[in-house]
């Protein structure tokens, strides 16, 4: 795992437009978990930001635009949507377009600008108010760490990793959800 974050940092640093080498399923399949437990630490290692920003009422977490579009339906439509739809579209929106920019400088500038407004994107799952405004870079700093993440895994193994990170990630997330109500 530590070896995984090196290399992600690394290239997160300085990133170029290389497919990974090493076709073995297994070891394809070893990074995908590698990185899908770094996508769920990072959004645990986030949330205690999110539960102190809604303690001091900056930030109505109730009234998220998430849990408005899934109300009343049922679980295996949100998994459906959630974990299978959303990430198909997602993915070819902003991470198929990176592996076009074959300059270095043009690949480098096209991996941050998609992961980050992958981010900001997410900011359209809050009401808008001033306070969410002026929050967003914290609000939306999961989508954009993970959109980095996704970007990694993309071009390292491939679109299709990435939907499956992406859908997995979510799934999870939703799954967890399901455990609360």
């Amino acid at each position: 795992m530590k070896e995984t974050l090196l290399n992600l940092l690394v290239y997160l640093k300085k990133p170029v437009l290389e497919q990974d080498s090493n076709t073995a399923l297994n070891y394809r399949f070893n990074l995908f978990f590698k990185l899908f437990a770094l996508c769920v630490l990072t959004g645990i290692i986030i949330t205690p930001i999110f539960v102190l920003l809604e303690e001091l009422n900056w930030v109505n977490m109730d009234s998220h635009e998430v849990e408005k579009m899934f109300k009343g339906m049922a679980k295996w439509k949100i998994l459906l949507v959630g974990a299978v739809v959303i990430p198909v579209i997602e993915e070819l929106i902003f991470r198929a377009p990176i592996t076009a920019f074959k300059k270095p400088k043009h690949f480098k500038f096209s991996f941050y600008f998609f992961a980050l407004v992958f981010g900001f994107v997410h900011i359209s799952n809050f009401e808008t108010t001033t306070s969410v405004l002026l929050l967003s870079p914290i609000l939306v700093l999961p989508q954009i760490l993970v959109g980095f993440y996704l970007g990694y895994i993309r071009v390292r193994l491939g679109l299709q990793w990435s939907m499956l990170l992406h859908g997995s990630y979510n799934g999870f997330f939703l799954a967890l959800s399901f455990l609360e109500k």
